[in-house]
């Protein structure tokens, strides 16, 4: 099972230097976990570089995974592992996320650089 992290994503639809790195576990549909923040923080820089089409295109491409909302169990999960790790918000929903599925979280924040259960790529 995968996590995509919005910055992986956003590498991906860019086609800059990482989404090769990426494009593995975003194009395996079947093991495809999307956290719905990550929807929205990719929504929103693509519409701020591009347009509503455009950002409408890249969030119906992530809803062919198995999206997951953020709920009070995930929520309390989550402010846990920002509290213990010194993580934001949304690294926190999103890790929080990727361990409740027992995924792999791919991404090049480097927030969850030396993280056990995730493949960081450093960005070039």
């Amino acid at each position: 099972m995968n996590v995509i992290d919005s910055s992986a994503w956003l590498e991906y639809f860019a086609d800059g230097p990482n989404a090769a790195d990426f494009a593995r576990a975003i194009e395996d549909i079947d093991s495809l976990i999307v956290p719905s923040l990550t929807i929205f923080e990719v929504f929103k820089r693509i519409l701020q570089q591009s347009d509503e089409t455009a950002a409408l295109r890249a969030t119906a491409a992530m809803q062919q995974g198995q999206v997951v909302e953020l709920d009070a169990t995930l929520a309390i999960n989550a402010a846990k592992l920002s509290h213990d790790l010194g993580l934001p918000l949304a690294d926190s929903i999103i890790l929080a996320t990727a361990k409740a599925r027992g995924a792999v979280l791919w991404t090049q924040d480097g927030d969850f650089e030396g993280m056990t259960g995730v493949e960081f790529r450093k960005k070039k």
